[in-house]
């Protein structure tokens, strides 16, 4: 009984505007970082492209955790609706401490490994981007966000193999005569790999969004 008087009650639709706002900013964040790494002139452009969108996606968690708290009836559970904009907003958090660490180490060259997996990074970000919207359809949609899902974790295992490679490599190259060119590049090796790992977080919370309601 108590279901039905839900079903009749008027839900808060922004929230799938919020989250298809926030996966946007995300991919453009993603687009920007990548960008970072073609190095030289670019890098400075582009990292204040990396801050404006992890300010853009702090806004944007903001209204939707506003939302929670004022909505009497949201489309699934706060706290999945919690859950992803956490996750979402963690991706670019990363993102952020990434393009940060490059600053700091004063790097201008990247290997091809960090670029491939800045390239995994844009996949992901476009993938989410796919599926957030179909969170609005999310019994007609369930199949298709489960696939879009698995994507995202094939990606982060692939992340982790370039990640691996390319420290290996890194090491080879630089481990006995500048290890210093090692240890930074070791440290963005390892943001890099964190991106990617957040955003195989947010496609677990939405499986598991899914699994609830299907």
């Amino acid at each position: 009984m108590l279901r039905w008087f839900y079903k009749l009650m008027p839900k808060e639709e922004r929230f799938f505007e919020l989250f298809s706002q926030h996966a946007k900013v995300i991919s453009a964040g993603a687009v920007a970082l990548r960008a970072m790494l073609e190095g030289g002139d670019a890098i400075t452009l582009q990292y204040q492209r990396v801050m404006d969108r992890e300010h853009d996606a702090d806004n944007v968690t903001r209204d939707v955790l506003i939302a929670v708290r004022r909505s009497f009836i949201t489309p699934f559970d706060r706290w999945n609706i919690k859950d992803l904009t956490t996750s979402m907003d963690n991706s670019i958090d990363q993102m952020q401490k990434t393009a940060k660490a490059i600053m700091v180490f004063k790097l201008t060259e990247f290997t091809p490994q960090m670029k491939a997996m800045a390239d995994d990074i844009v996949q992901c970000a476009e993938l989410v981007e796919q599926a957030v919207p179909l969170l609005s359809s999310i019994s007609a949609e369930a199949i298709h966000i489960s696939k879009i899902s698995e994507q995202i974790s094939m990606i982060e295992g692939r992340a982790d193999e370039r990640h691996d490679n390319g420290l290996k490599e890194l090491f080879e190259q630089y481990g006995q005569t500048n290890p210093m060119a090692f240890i930074t590049g070791n440290e963005v090796y390892d943001h890099l790999e964190k991106v990617v790992d957040r955003f195989d977080d947010v496609a677990n919370v939405m499986q598991g969004i899914v699994l609830e309601h299907i």
